[in-house]
């Protein structure tokens, strides 16, 4: 698996994106023509060679001639899918987007599809987030991981006057995210840069383990003599078949509910899209049994599972944290017996052996139907996957 590691000891910014991508190796060709693909008119991208304190990089310049209008997230849609940009860059590039307008929204309050993007939603911003998205899928990139993000200190300048940094929309965009408050001169990370990196890293943490196949360096526009102001991205090729990711554990232990209701939150919680939950007996003080529930889900997912939590049990408090997670590298298949489908879960274990396990939803519903064993069924998919090789 290609993956990437954003290094952002000094911030990020959809500029020093850009340039760190080409450095790797992104067609400076494709970046530049992809204005005219987006329709948008008076837009020219300059590369060159920057020296930020010890580092040559990359600086990429999107330039601008004239004034651009204000943009709603319909707008910023119909660019992305007139450019006819392959669907999987599109998508994210929608989703960094998507992601503005709800930190905008809840800034001025308005509705995500109300807010006026302002600087964020000009042609630069456009082509610095379509132009990210585009150049990780160009570099083969299937999965992102991210340092904490150096977000800088003092004010900046925006269309709503001074703000302080982090800038509040930026501040909102990284909610959740580990930042870095070293008081470095400025804002290093800006609303564009916050934007792709939460939107587009899998988690703020070290990838797995990985043979190094490159470095690139993204310029800042400025040169601050405090920390140098750059961007890494590291390119590798992932060393084992198991993938490592982080994963939230929400639980409480609960003396006062039925079965019926632990059943029943049980499968809420699956339904709500828990990776896994289940149920513990436990003793509880004064020697009342009791059960703890458990739900592991994704970071994202930890209002949501909690909500369900607190509205279908009597649960006054829950218990999160967050874990590392390692899992190898799955696939479904399928083989054909003579009474069947069965289709089997294959894992790759890190020596590169791939073990095989037919799903018993699969097994249960063959069986009913030819008669046979459970056992019979599974030892004769197992012997069909090991021909198929």
């Amino acid at each position: 698996m290609r993956l990437a590691w954003i290094d952002a000891f000094s911030g990020v910014s959809g500029d020093m994106t850009l340039g760190a991508l080409v450095d790797l190796g992104f067609s400076f060709e494709e970046l530049a023509a992809l204005p005219a693909r987006l329709g948008l008119e008076g837009v020219t991208i300059e590369s060159r060679e920057a020296r930020r304190g010890p580092f040559r990089a990359r600086q990429v310049e999107v330039r601008v001639a004239g004034a651009q209008p204000h943009r709603h997230l319909k707008h910023v849609r119909e660019i992305l899918t007139r450019g006819e940009l392959p669907e999987p860059v599109a998508e994210r590039a929608l989703a960094v987007f998507t992601r503005l307008a709800e930190a905008e929204g809840k800034v001025h309050g308005e509705p995500p599809e109300k807010v006026h993007f302002h600087e964020v939603g000009a042609a630069d911003a456009i082509v610095d987030i379509a132009g990210a998205c585009l150049g990780f899928h160009r570099l083969g990139v299937e999965a992102i991981y991210a340092s904490p993000l150096v977000v800088g200190s003092g004010t900046v300048t925006a269309a709503h006057g001074v703000l302080p940094v982090p800038a509040p929309a930026t501040a909102l965009l990284l909610e959740g995210a580990p930042i870095d408050l070293t008081p470095l001169t400025g804002e290093r990370t800006t609303p564009t840069g916050a934007a792709l990196v939460v939107t587009l890293a899998r988690a703020f943490a070290a990838p797995p383990p990985f043979r190094l196949v490159a470095q690139g360096l993204g310029a800042g526009g400025h040169d601050p003599s405090d920390r140098p102001n750059v961007l890494r991205i590291l390119l590798g090729e992932s060393l084992g078949a198991a993938d490592r990711r982080t994963v939230a554990v929400v639980e409480s232990t609960l003396d006062d509910a039925s079965p019926q209701v632990i059943a029943h939150v049980a499968a809420r919680l699956l339904e709500a899209g828990a990776r896994d939950a289940f149920v513990t007996p436990v003793q509880m003080k004064k020697g009342r049994p009791g059960v703890t529930v458990t739900a592991l889900c994704d970071p994202e997912q930890v209002d949501a599972i909690a909500d369900l939590l607190f509205r279908e049990t009597p649960t006054i408090g829950l218990r999160i944290r967050h874990e590392e997670r390692r899992e190898l590298a799955r696939e479904e298949a399928i083989v054909r017996l003579a009474e069947g489908e069965v289709r089997l879960k294959v894992v790759t274990l890190p020596d590169g052996t791939r073990r095989a396990r037919p799903e018993y939803e699969s097994l249960a519903a063959l069986s009913r139907v030819a008669g046979a064993s459970l056992e019979a069924l599974a030892s004769r998919a197992l012997a069909a996957f090991d021909e198929q090789g």
